[in-house]
């Protein structure tokens, strides 16, 4: 269902999954060294709505963060209900109506009213009381391509959001060409991309230290009428192929892969239109073995390029840019009816009881040294 409901989300530009607090801290609490004396930009993120933006703004002193900014791209269902933020009326009326988004900056945090807590009391408090932090009404309709968020991207030191899914080849695209350390939510999906099965070849870009294995439940709007679980009155669903993706250094990619397993050939398929062997989970990839060998997308979160060199990807056109080779003449029977199977030239495939059988997603490697 989750994934169905991501297809729907690319399909029609709807982009609305929020990320739960919890997975945020999960995974940021690593990376503190990094966050000292930085500008952190959340351009996916208002700030009423975001936890990301809540994460930085609560944790500001703590990481001693040197300027956390956050942009809207439409209107907060609460930024202009619950706070007063204006001192003109009427300045603040015309916001209303005309749903601008704008952006955040916090250069200095307190508890403001003495609660122990940093809310969104704090946050109106803290915009009226100091010059240094600020909401600016955008003159642009906030999207991360705009000049104006542009401009804030490159004064930035590190970007932490959940970009669009929709869009998410083409924000990190952006962060790339700015050259931005980053780290934020993508779908495993976006790994049969060619620009960014690229940036993991060439050891530009990871997965982050949360097993994507586990998948994560993301907060949806209340309309949504299809959903996984209620939680904190909030419907959610679960996505099971989200992960985090950083440019930043992941002590888990440093770490090797225990091989215990010895190659035979009575155990290890090979492809008929690749010279690789086929392996079904990670830890089945044989100590033995210097040959090519094609492993499931998941070894991503667990590559370590000192240990292994990436060749390439088994899939379509970013197969055969490697040589998988066409269906075999003897083979093209079974071509069409793998098709409708979502199969298509420079997918490897293998023959098991005299069927052809295309595994999902293989990525070629080959062990170092």
């Amino acid at each position: 269902m989750a994934k169905s409901n991501l297809k729907s989300a690319k399909e029609n530009k709807v982009d609305e999954f929020y990320t739960q607090l919890v997975d945020i801290e999960k995974e940021l609490r690593h990376y503190k060294e990094y966050f000292k004396n930085k500008i952190i930009l959340c351009n996916c993120d208002d700030p009423f709505e975001s936890n990301f933006f809540k994460y930085f703004a609560m944790n500001f002193k703590h990481l001693q963060i040197k300027k956390l900014i956050a942009t809207s791209y439409a209107e907060s269902p609460i930024a202009y209900t619950q706070l007063s933020l204006f001192e003109d009326d009427n300045a603040e009326n015309q916001i209303k109506s005309d749903k601008k988004p704008y952006k955040i900056i916090i250069n200095d945090i307190d508890d403001i009213n003495n609660d122990g807590a940093f809310d969104l009391i704090d946050i109106q408090e803290l915009l009226k009381s100091s010059q240094n932090n600020v909401l600016t009404v955008l003159k642009g309709d906030g999207d991360f391509r705009s000049d104006e968020i542009v401009e804030l991207l490159r004064e930035s030191d590190i970007v932490v959001t959940n970009p669009p899914f929709s869009l998410f080849r083409e924000y990190v695209s952006q962060l790339v060409e700015y050259e931005k350390k980053f780290i934020i939510i993508g779908n495993t999906n976006a790994l049969g991309y060619k620009e960014i099965f690229k940036l993991f070849k060439d050891d530009q870009m990871s997965t982050g230290y949360t097993n994507f294995n586990k998948g994560m439940f993301f907060q949806v709007p209340d309309h949504w009428e299809k959903y996984s679980k209620i939680i904190d009155g909030k419907k959610h669903v679960r996505v099971s192929t989200s992960c985090w993706f950083t440019n930043f250094e992941i002590k888990k990619h440093n770490e090797l892969i225990t091989l215990y397993k010895q190659y035979s050939p009575e155990e290890y398929l090979r492809y008929e239109n690749f010279e690789a062997i086929n392996v079904d989970k990670v830890a089945d990839i044989p100590y033995d073995y210097n040959g090519y060998i094609g492993v499931p997308i998941t070894f991503l979160d667990k590559y370590n390029p000192k240990q292994f060199e990436i060749i390439g990807l088994g899939i379509a056109n970013l197969g055969l840019e490697i040589g998988v080779q066409p269906y075999k003449s003897e083979h093209k029977k079974f071509r069409k009816e793998i098709q409708k199977r979502g199969a298509v030239d420079g997918d490897l495939y293998m023959m098991i009881d005299g069927v052809v059988t295309v595994p999902y997603s293989r990525i070629i490697i080959k062990k170092r040294g």
